[in-house]
Order: C-alpha cells, then structure tokens, then sequence
C-alpha cells in the first residue's frame, strides 16, 4: 500500500512546549516536507495526519515490499527519501556502508520511553542510529476450520499435511524462509554448515509444490479462503483473526525468530530536521500506540499499553505463550559468506 494524503495547514504559532521540543530534538524549525520510505500498509494514517498538523510538515509515503528493494534503492542515490525502516537484520548494512545520517536518537527527549530490551541492540549500539517502528515474530497462521491438527510447527509449511496441499503461501522474505527451514532440520540461524544448507535446501525444494503461492499479502486471500495456512508475521496474523475467528496463528517448536523494524535516516536526506524531529515523535507512548493499532505489532515504546484496546494488550499472536517462549530467538545478520549461500538456496527456490 502506498499511502498519500494532503496535509493539513493550521493557523498557529509554536507554543513553548514545542519550542523545547525542537531544541530537544536538535531540529531548528518544524515546517516543510517529509518522505518516508516504509513497507507497505504499514503506517497509520491518523499517526501522519496528527504529525503534520503539529508540525506543519508535509508527509509523502512511497512503499516497498522488502528490505533487498529498498536497500537497493537507496544504494542508486538520489532516492529523495528522508527515512526509512530497515530490519534490524537488514540495518547494519545501512549503517556499514554509510547510507544513514547520524542522529543520535538516544540523546532526544523521548527516548527515555524506549523498552530496555530495544534501547541498546547488537544492531544500533547505542541508538546512533535507529528508533523502534515495531518487533514481532514470524510463524504459521491456519484456518483451523480446514486443519484440526497441530498448528505449532513448521510442518505446515515443510511437511504440509493433506487438508492444506495447494492452499498453503510462503511470504517471500529470504531470510525469514531460509531461517525457519535451518530450524527445521536442526540447523541454527546464520549457520555456514553445508550439510545443514543442503538439507535445507531439499527440504524447500521438495515442499514448494505444495504451496500456491508465494505473496506478502496474505490478509485478504486468507479471510476469503483462497489460503488456508501461510507463513508470515504475528500481526498480519493478529489482523485476520480479528475478521476472521477461525484464523490462529502458532509458534513453530522447531523453532521461530524474533524481529524488529527500526526508523532511520538516510545520510542524503533532503529534510533532516523534520526527519529526527519525526524519530523523537514516533517515540512518545500515545504515538506509538497509534501506530501499533493499525499494523498490529508491538513496538518497543513503555507506556504505549495503555493506548491500546484490550484486544491487542493480551492478544496471543502479540504477547507470545509462555510455553512458546523457549523455542524464539532474536534474528542475526548472517556474516556476507553465509548471505551468499542463502541467496542461492533462494535463487534456486524462485525459479
């Protein structure tokens, strides 16, 4: 989805507590332009509309479809985006190859309600670089009407049972699939072992047949039951069950990862100051909370809970089962050598 909307100008002048804001934030002045580069249907935009009319600024939204187009995009140059929200497999390359302006998000006013366990990562030391968008989990989600069996596992994709052969999709993110598949046959994640790859390898190679499609858009092919099952992200699972009842989403035993999505911005942006000042905003608790009601992840801001209706703060596909817990771990970024063993597993399962 690539969403547009006009912004709204008001007649006003900055009261003080902007004005601290701003200084806060390192920004000089609040009005202009702004052009987010995000996944698609991805941000509320009630969550824009409230920015600009704070601010004054102009909000543009252009849409990618994965972390590899827009990295792409930006290694072209001359993108004229501002921001953009890499995952944090995905954001040390950013910043390695010198595509992220240094804002220093840590050092702004609301980065004090940022979750201890998303204020300091292995993938932005420090917060240098990068604010919390959303985190979530990748799994299964099935229509228990066509599958009474275990949904808690990987075979629903790898080894798909009767009931779901020809109604199964597969997201197309690499390394989301690549990864579930180590698991699946007892690999760990960023492995190099070529045993392990090529067992991995098989394993894709002779489960595809069974899956009628490979698409990120599960949400509406699902509720109309063009899909019965599909591997995909806890939200877009979280969002079909909340139209569709029978829809639930599992946590694989063989193992699942944990994500995040993170705000940063690009070393040639055009409006750097409407750009951090929109890192500082995203952080405050109520703003967060917007934006999570509409994609349906968490998002790493304390205090955003209570902004949320009672059918996410204890949603199963956001707050993981205790017993489910054990089997997640937090996604790597795999060392190049091993990238390029997984680009050409996945090269060979897109033929």
């Amino acid at each position: 989805m690539c969403w547009r909307e006009s912004p709204v100008y008001l007649k006003w002048s900055i009261p003080k507590s902007v004005l601290v804001l701003l200084a806060m934030t390192g920004v000089a002045h609040a009005e202009g332009e702004l052009n987010i580069y995000n996944w698609g249907n991805y941000t509320n935009p009630k969550l824009i509309k409230k920015f600009e009319e704070q601010y004054k600024v102009k909000v543009t939204i252009t849409d990618y479809d994965s972390n590899d187009t827009a990295l792409a995009k930006a290694r072209q140059g001359g993108s004229g985006f501002d921001i953009v929200v890499p995952s944090q497999t995905y954001l040390p390359i950013w910043i390695k190859e010198g595509l992220l302006l240094e804002t220093n998000p840590g050092q702004m006013e609301n980065f004090k309600n940022v979750t201890p366990e998303w204020a300091n990562p292995d993938f932005d030391p420090g917060r240098k670089y990068s604010v919390p968008w959303a985190w979530g989990t990748i799994g299964v989600v099935v229509n228990t009407d066509a599958y009474k069996g275990d949904i808690n596992t990987w075979d629903i994709i790898f080894k798909t049972p009767d009931e779901l052969k020809g109604k199964v999709n597969v997201v197309p993110e690499m390394k989301d699939v690549v990864t579930a598949a180590i698991r699946y046959v007892g690999g760990e994640q960023c492995t190099g072992d070529r045993q392990v790859l090529r067992k991995a390898r098989d394993l894709l190679t002779a489960a595809k047949p069974n899956w009628i499609a490979m698409e990120y858009n599960a949400i509406e092919k699902m509720g109309a039951g063009d899909f019965k099952a599909s591997l995909t992200w806890n939200g877009a699972a979280l969002r079909t069950r909340l139209a569709h009842p029978e829809i639930h989403y599992g946590y694989p035993k063989e193992g699942f990862t944990y994500w995040s999505d993170n705000v940063a911005v690009l070393k040639e942006a055009k409006n750097v100051d409407n750009a951090k000042l929109f890192q500082n905003f995203i952080m405050d608790p109520e703003n967060a909370a917007l934006n999570s009601v509409f994609h349906h992840y968490a998002n790493g801001i304390a205090g955003s809970e209570k902004f949320m209706p009672a059918e996410m703060r204890d949603a199963p596909e956001i707050v993981v089962p205790a017993e489910a817990k054990a089997h997640g771990t937090v996604a790597l970024m795999c060392p190049p050598e091993v990238d390029v063993l997984y680009k050409k597993i996945w090269t060979e399962l897109r033929k």
